[in-house]
């Protein structure tokens, strides 16, 4: 169905341009805020308009959402569409420090059929196709296995009081590495509590999934993808055993905050 080797180049290329354009790298870039604390920078739009124009090229059927996109219903039509974030991680992007990545998802019927995460400042690839496994940097991923909620490692720079029995890990702006991290058992669990868009997790949760990650919202039920409304309220990503455990310890939390932000 579609040529995966051209792909890989594609992410290859798209990180490449990303990285060029890193302060990290001591270059130069322009950004503005899209709406209050919501920065966007001229790397998002040159990845963005380099994918659409690769991807589109690559396999013409697909439809497209991207966050750099502006929407359009035609997606909604199609059995295959393509889930963008250009970069993922604008803020640790713009401070120079490595905790971002581009993110392409391939979905079929709603779910996603391949994921792709490339993390050029990390010199990481990490790749996934449904019922296949997941793999970074051509090894295979094994994601946690922890058995018990209590002392599991959490990418958080700090934790709540109410979550003083976890262990907090250093962790990457971007929620795709950071739910990564449970896929490549560097973390236990990794959960959200806000309204976020499907490009952010589209790749990242596949990845995570065949890993043999547990994945869910932030209420514990099934993500969905290519809908109307793009949003879904949380993602909660961890191993199996402490699935159930982290959705429960979350639920009042969850609900409190989705109907104060809906």
């Amino acid at each position: 169905m579609i040529d995966r080797s051209r792909l890989r180049s594609i992410l290859s290329e798209a990180g490449r341009i990303a990285l060029d354009m890193w302060p990290g790298a001591g270059r130069q870039v322009n950004s503005w805020h899209k709406s209050p604390g919501n920065p966007v920078c001229d790397a998002d739009v040159a990845v963005d308009a380099f994918l659409k124009r690769e991807l589109g090229a690559l396999l013409p059927a697909a439809g497209w959402l991207s966050e750099e996109t502006v929407d359009h219903p035609a997606r909604l039509e199609g059995d295959l569409v393509w889930l963008v974030d250009p970069i993922d991680g604008t803020r640790d992007f713009l401070r120079g420090r490595p905790g971002w990545a581009v993110s392409v998802a391939l979905l079929r019927s709603g779910r996603p059929l391949l994921g792709l995460l490339e993390a050029p400042a990390r010199r990481e690839s990490w790749e996934a196709e449904a019922g296949a496994g997941a793999v970074c940097n051509g090894e295979a991923l094994v994601a946690s296995r922890r058995q018990a909620l209590p002392g599991a490692r959490v990418p958080a720079d700090t934790l709540p009081k109410a979550d003083a029995d976890l262990q907090p890990v250093p962790r990457a702006n971007s929620i795709a590495l950071r739910i990564a991290m449970v896929a490549a058992d560097e973390a236990d669990l990794c959960a959200t509590l806000r309204w976020g868009y499907e490009w952010d997790i589209g790749a990242a949760v596949l990845i995570a999934r065949e890993a043999g990650a547990a994945v869910s919202d932030a209420f514990g039920a099934p993500l969905a993808f290519n809908k109307r409304d793009p949003r879904a309220f949380g993602v909660l990503v961890s191993a199996p055993a402490i699935h159930a455990d982290a959705v429960a310890r979350l639920a009042d939390r969850a609900a409190e905050t989705a109907s104060r932000t809906a």
